[in-house]
């Protein structure tokens, strides 16, 4: 249980309206994943609102809800918490949760168009035979040391990437090769987290479907510098 005002820390809030001592039990952006006492955060996506979700999220057991925009029947026994930016917010509040995992490790981010899974592995292999107990987050896969854990995305979001590295220093990891997607650069999926290095492999005009330009395309990819 963590209390919520300690996860708040860095999170741009616009208002609280509730206790913000609530502890929760746990956060999610998966409406279909609340359990009781736990905080829900409604992100805006590309197909699906969470804050469509925030009622389905309450009939489930949560007590805190994090939100852009406030709902109209607020619930005098739950939290509401408005802010900026909720994919901005989730991060935060993901590395606040899991107590700041990339603050225990040297994390090393690699970022490009193309060649971002060989670096990131190359480096895994490279450290690990060093002798150093490493961890890699990847398209192909991630891993804890030898442990072998499927990927579903070239960056998770970021309650799933913060407890990914929580693990990994539970483990014991020193040292973490990440891959970094311009979509998770761009959804802020890698707010808040501290990286000992970042890598530039190269950029080509891709991707533009999101981006739309090639400017905003490298801005993105320069932001993350």
């Amino acid at each position: 249980m963590k209390k919520l005002e300690d996860i708040l820390y860095k999170v741009r809030i616009i208002s609280i309206q509730g206790d913000r001592n609530v502890e929760v039990s746990g956060i999610f952006i998966d409406s279909r994943n609340i359990d009781n006492d736990s905080l829900f955060i409604a992100v805006k996506g590309e197909k699906f609102d969470g804050h469509n979700f925030i009622q389905q999220s309450l009939v489930k057991g949560a007590r805190v809800i994090v939100c852009e925009e406030l709902p109209d029947y607020l619930d005098n026994t739950v939290t509401y918490v408005q802010v900026q930016n909720s994919h901005e917010a989730s991060a935060y509040i993901a590395h606040n949760f899991f107590d700041e995992p990339s603050q225990k490790m040297k994390l090393v981010g690699v970022t490009g168009t193309n060649g971002k899974t060989t670096v990131a592995t190359l480096l895994f292999k490279l450290f690990s035979n060093l002798g150093y107990k490493c961890g890699l987050v990847s398209t192909v896969q991630n891993q804890i040391g030898s442990e072998i854990i499927p990927a579903t995305h070239t960056t998770p979001d970021a309650i799933s990437l913060n407890s990914l590295l929580r693990q990994m220093v539970d483990a014991g990891c020193s040292h973490v090769f990440m891959e970094c997607s311009s979509h998770a650069i761009h959804q802020h999926r890698i707010t808040g987290l501290r990286f000992a290095g970042g890598i530039f492999t190269n950029i080509t005009h891709d991707h533009l479907d999101y981006h739309k330009t090639f400017e905003e395309y490298i801005r993105v990819k320069n932001s993350f510098f």
